[in-house]
């Protein structure tokens, strides 16, 4: 049907051109160029008495006489109309046409004129195609704006629905189709709480009784929420593809659109299009960008993105009721959701979708790495502990720039290394070989980040310092990587303490090492004092202000928060900014007590990092103990990443590969050698 209609309007659209350029033709030329210029009937019939008309015919035409006729030798036109268009009409012409009113005596008159010159004359029977051209060019240019209004009318209406005039308040919405939804819940790994709620409702829409005969109600709302990456639209699709149900999905931005009331309208048309395949799931991926808190609006007022909320509150739990569909719905911004949005009987289930732990990351990995050739020296278990914090996404991002290292490198199969160079890639960024650095800045790089790594084995039970390096990558000139042993969800008043001064061991190095401050030091100083902060207002860990939250931990929503004051006075306010800066002062003695008591280890991990710019934990515990790098096999060259600019390292990759080719032709040559040899000692 929308085929029909397409070639339709494709055929309209082409009709409506082509009489649109017949018109303007005949406007610009058609009473210019080569054809016969409009004379008075005055002139006519004085060139007529003169003997300068060759021959000329009459033709009744719209209540008038039209008369064409040609002279004898070629007149100027003086008093021609028409228009002269690209400078074609001509100056003199041999054609000339006039009209002469219907009477008696004027058709007497020319007869009389032309028997006297001897002039040939036609009479020609009346023509009704005259007047079809008369309406045809007064109507085309209005059937030509009608048809341009309809044609922009019809492109504003197809964000609404299928390219109609009309619809858009029609929902964008379209029903999933089972073959072409792949994912499962086999392929969502380490959510299994989160799979278990999600399985049960998969079970009710295939199962019903079983629930019914208890008395059970189905959740008529299920909301996902969680930071970015964690796999909210993942588990979504797996429910897609494991209920066997119709399925709808739909952004929350795809609510919104320039006309009001749209997205109220296109609510209800997504609610009756569902309920007519119930049992059904309705999936709106990003659902604050319509569920914000009502009366949060800067301008005040009813505005579009209430009125939809509205009819979305409605339809979830209203009068009407909306048995057989199951809302899912997602979002990284639940604080800003409307409280009637969350109540039971609209969104009965909230479930966070949170980082996943040690086991749940070794999980993901399986998953992401069941297409990937990994080398024996990768433990999916080590590479988990490593990345504590990473969402689904960031471990899929992890084994993705893997493999591209590995390609990068001529490698058939994903080692440790490339995976440790991946994860380096997407903490930091890739290294920044090129960067011309001096020597001063060089040796400060080296003892700051030697100063984090001395503090961090020092103090630090219960993290491990992982790695160490002065490679800049991104826009840190060097970094320190300190790993918790297990993961934790809760820490300490002195644990807290601990990574502060552990984040001061960079600046109480180069006061140590070169009497100066750098501003290398300014993200330490904005970790430090985010945590001293937290330890003051949010987690009551100040014995002078005691167990008091006096700010919270959400994220500003600047609808709500807007105008609101602080829930403290400006005296309370003081002493926060005072245990803030004593929390700060205390770190920063004792990392100067530590820096002093282990210089000379210190400068061993400085001097070494200066030698060998990436330091691991193996060998920063061999410095640390015994003073002297451990012994280890040589690295495999990687030409490519050696090289500082991108000429040189596409003359490294031609020249290994020509050497490669060189080899294999050796090998080649000498093996029918070697036969031959053999076959002589045979002889």
């Amino acid at each position: 049907m929308n085929k029909k209609n397409s070639g339709m309007k494709n055929s309209l659209y082409y009709i409506i051109v082509f009489l649109s350029m017949i018109m303007i033709v005949y406007f610009f030329f058609g009473q210019g160029g080569d054809q016969s210029p409009k004379i008075n009937y005055s002139t006519f019939y004085s060139q007529l008495k003169g003997d300068q008309v060759k021959e000329f015919s009459v033709q009744p035409s719209n209540g008038v006489y039209q008369i064409t006729g040609e002279y004898i030798d070629e007149q100027k036109v003086t008093d021609a109309g028409g228009l002269p268009v690209f400078g074609k009409t001509k100056a003199t012409t041999k054609r000339f046409t006039t009209t002469v009113l219907p009477n008696d005596s004027t058709i007497k008159n020319i007869s009389d004129a032309a028997k006297e010159s001897k002039t040939k004359f036609v009479v020609k029977e009346q023509s009704n195609s005259g007047m079809w051209i008369s309406l045809l060019f007064t109507f085309l240019p209005f059937l030509f704006i009608i048809f341009m209004i309809y044609m922009m009318m019809g492109q504003g209406g197809q964000s609404g629905g299928n390219g109609r005039v009309m619809n858009f308040g029609k929902s964008k919405t379209k029903e999933t189709d089972k073959k072409d939804i792949k994912v499962r819940f086999s392929d969502v790994a380490g959510a299994e709480e989160e799979k278990q709620e999600l399985v049960e409702v998969v079970e009710f829409l295939k199962d019903p009784r079983r629930f019914a005969e208890l008395g059970a109600r189905i959740p008529a709302g299920v909301l996902l929420e969680g930071p970015p990456g964690t796999g909210k639209t993942l588990l979504a699709k797996a429910v897609a593809g494991e209920a066997g149900v119709p399925f709808y999905s739909i952004s929350g931005s795809d609510f919104v659109e320039m006309f009001v009331g749209v997205g109220a309208s296109r609510v209800r048309d997504l609610f009756e299009t569902a309920k007519k395949a119930a049992p059904a799931i309705i999936f709106i991926d990003e659902i604050d960008a319509v569920g914000r808190q009502r009366g949060a609006g800067m301008g005040g007022g009813h505005d579009e993105r209430e009125q939809t909320l509205n009819q979305l509150l409605v339809e979830m739990d209203g009068f009407g009721g909306n048995e057989g569909v199951i809302v899912i719905a997602a979002t990284n911004r639940s604080d800003v959701l409307d409280p009637a949005l969350l109540r039971p009987g609209r969104f009965d289930r909230q479930i966070l979708v949170g980082t996943p732990d040690v086991k749940g990351r070794e999980q993901i990995l399986k998953v992401h790495s069941r297409n990937k050739p990994l080398a024996s020296d990768v433990d999916l278990k080590v590479v988990a502990q490593q990345t504590p914090g990473f969402a689904g996404a960031d471990l899929e991002n992890v084994l993705n720039e893997a493999a591209l290292v590995a390609a990068r490198r001529n490698k058939k199969k994903i080692d440790a290394s490339d995976i440790d160079e991946a994860q380096d890639r997407v903490i930091a960024g890739p290294a920044k070989k090129d960067r011309v650095i001096s020597k001063k800045e060089r040796d400060m790089v080296a003892y700051h980040e030697a100063g984090h790594t001395i503090v961090g084995l020092v103090l630090s039970d219960a993290r491990i310092v992982h790695k160490v390096t002065i490679v800049p990558r991104g826009r840190a000139g060097g970094y320190m990587i300190a790993l918790p042993k297990e993961d934790r969800f809760l820490m300490t008043k002195v644990e807290m303490f601990e990574q502060i001064v552990g984040l001061l061991g960079g600046r109480v190095s180069e006061e140590v090492f070169f009497d100066s401050q750098s501003t290398g030091a300014s993200n330490d100083f904005e970790q430090a004092t985010r945590l001293a902060r937290a330890m003051v207002t949010e987690y009551g860990m100040s014995d002078k202000l005691g167990p008091v939250q006096y700010e919270g931990n959400h994220q500003v929503f600047i609808g709500r928060d807007y105008g609101q004051t602080k829930a403290y006075s400006e005296q309370v306010a003081y002493q926060i900014d005072e245990e803030v800066r004593n929390i700060m002062m205390d770190a920063h003695r004792k990392a100067h007590e530590i820096i002093e008591s282990h210089r000379a280890q210190h400068e061993i991990i400085a001097k070494a990092l200066l030698e060998h710019e990436t330091l691991d934990a193996k060998e920063i515990k061999s410095l640390f103990e015994e003073g002297v790098m451990p012994s280890k096999e040589v690295a495999e060259e990687f030409p490519s990443e050696k090289s500082g600019t991108f000429e040189e390292a596409k003359e490294a990759l031609e020249k290994k590969e020509a050497e490669k080719q060189t080899s294999e032709e050796g090998t080649e040559t000498t093996a029918p050698e070697a036969e031959s040899d053999a076959s002589k000692t045979d002889e």
